[in-house]
């Protein structure tokens, strides 16, 4: 009795939204907005159901009858796209302010990570501030020769740390076969350790190392999950798949760490250390 009861009070909030939401779709249609061409849309779904198994087929299909510039409905998100060198160029080049902003996924607002990203960020002055700092002091040649050592040092750990790790699994009669992904990650971070920090955060021994990269793949894999939240909103606060629960908690995991290793270097630079001489100007060295 009391599963069917909660069975029939499901039915009834799920049949209550879908009607206020048929309400709010028709209310809108008599603010008629001018939009490219597209295939018409379902309530409430939109154009979900039309994309099939393999989405960029069914867009080239839609370009024919539609042409290049093609206006879909994807649940409650507005989606423009783009099949021509003609019409990107006028969207990127000639319109570039009004598309400037994109739709930020919500499992990325977890920890408002969106707030501190460029390629995430919404347009504003501290995301022309960023792309300013980058292209100016960061991404140009002189920095780049000037932390040419430190990159250079970087592989050549990760190079050691692979032969080491072989030998060792070898001599215990293993096949020594590697995760390459997990060594290219170590060095990529410790190249990011180097250049902020003036230290290597992690090895492939150690625990911290282990655990970041386990929460970064966390991170990797809820980022690239496909979140029914993002295509109907009011299902934001359900979070029906879980996805924001979890990313929550693991870029937890991977700022605690990251928290950890600045405040070290913090504390060793208020006990007298000094910047390290090989790193160029621009970088925090925190």
């Amino acid at each position: 009795m009391i599963s069917a009861w909660n069975l029939l009070a499901g039915l009834g909030l799920f049949m209550s939204a879908a009607l206020f939401l048929l309400l709010k779709q028709r209310k809108s249609r008599g603010h008629t907005t001018q939009h490219p061409p597209g295939p018409p849309a379902w309530p409430i779904f939109g154009n979900i159901f039309d994309l099939g198994a393999i989405p960029h087929h069914t867009f080239y299909k839609l370009k024919e009858k539609y042409g290049p510039v093609i206006w879909l409905k994807l649940g409650y998100t507005n989606t423009l796209v783009i099949q021509s060198a003609e019409a990107a160029a006028e969207l990127f080049k000639n319109h570039d302010l009004a598309f400037s902003d994109r739709k930020v996924p919500l499992v990325l607002t977890a920890h408002d990570y969106n707030q501190g990203s460029m390629a995430i960020g919404r347009y504003g002055p501290n995301w022309r501030m960023l792309r300013r700092l980058c292209s100016s002091k960061l991404m140009v040649t002189k920095q780049l020769d000037q932390t040419a050592v430190i990159r250079q040092k970087c592989i050549d750990d990760m190079i050691k740390y692979i032969e080491e790790d072989v030998a060792e699994a070898q001599a215990q009669g293993e096949s020594g076969e590697i995760k390459v992904a997990h060594y290219l990650f170590i060095m990529t971070f410790n190249l990011i350790g180097n250049l902020v920090l003036s230290r290597d955060l992690v090895s492939p021994r150690s625990i911290d190392g282990h655990e970041f990269y386990d929460a970064m793949n966390k991170f990797m894999k809820w980022a690239g999950t496909p979140n029914v939240a993002d295509f109907f909103p009011f299902l934001k606060w359900l979070d029906p798949q879980g996805i924001m629960r979890n990313m929550v908690q693991d870029m937890g995991q991977a700022m605690r760490i990251v928290e950890k290793f600045v405040k070290e270097r913090t504390e060793e630079r208020k006990a007298g250390r000094k910047k390290d001489k090989r790193l160029p100007r621009c970088t925090i060295g925190v």
